[in-house]
């Protein structure tokens, strides 16, 4: 008796964790309405390798990389590469100022109830997966990155 309530409580306590999205794990299916009107979900990117951003307009460090992601989707972008980014944004307005105010040329939505950065176990901001063309998190980038440092931009060749 003591041993099935030990197991029970153990069952329980796992199931309250957050998920948390790592290296290797097969990525959380989503679907997003994006500022151009369209519907992504993981199909949608034909075999492309996915950077999923996530982002919002007050983080100091999303300010920081935005320019270097913006520019990483246009390099890379012909090569097959599609950077997405989901701004947990309550305030659109707030949203769409930091979309002119840095002419982000690559696709984004809103998840203002963080709903599908919780399905990701995304707490902190930035927050990256790179999601190979199988559907796999074959890289994570926790805090700011310089996208178009030449290192990292190795990393991701490899990738394509």
């Amino acid at each position: 008796m003591i041993a099935m309530v030990c197991a029970l409580g153990w069952v329980v306590s796992g199931s309250l964790e957050e998920p948390i999205t790592k290296v290797g794990d097969t990525a959380p299916t989503f679907s997003v309405r994006t500022e151009n009107g369209k519907t992504l979900t993981p199909t949608s990117f034909g075999g492309k390798l996915l950077v999923l951003n996530f982002w919002a307009s007050w983080c100091a460090p999303c300010v920081q990389e935005v320019p270097s992601l913006d520019q990483f989707q246009k390099e890379f972008g012909p090569q097959g590469v599609i950077v997405l980014g989901v701004s947990v944004d309550k305030n659109p307005e707030l949203y769409n100022r930091f979309r002119e105010q840095f002419n982000v040329s690559f696709e984004t939505s809103r998840d203002p109830e963080w709903d599908l950065a919780a399905k990701y176990g995304t707490f902190q901001l930035p927050e990256t997966y790179i999601i190979d063309q199988s559907g796999k998190v074959v890289q994570k980038v926790i805090a700011a990155q310089n996208w178009m440092d030449a290192k990292f931009l190795e990393s991701v060749k490899k990738l394509l």
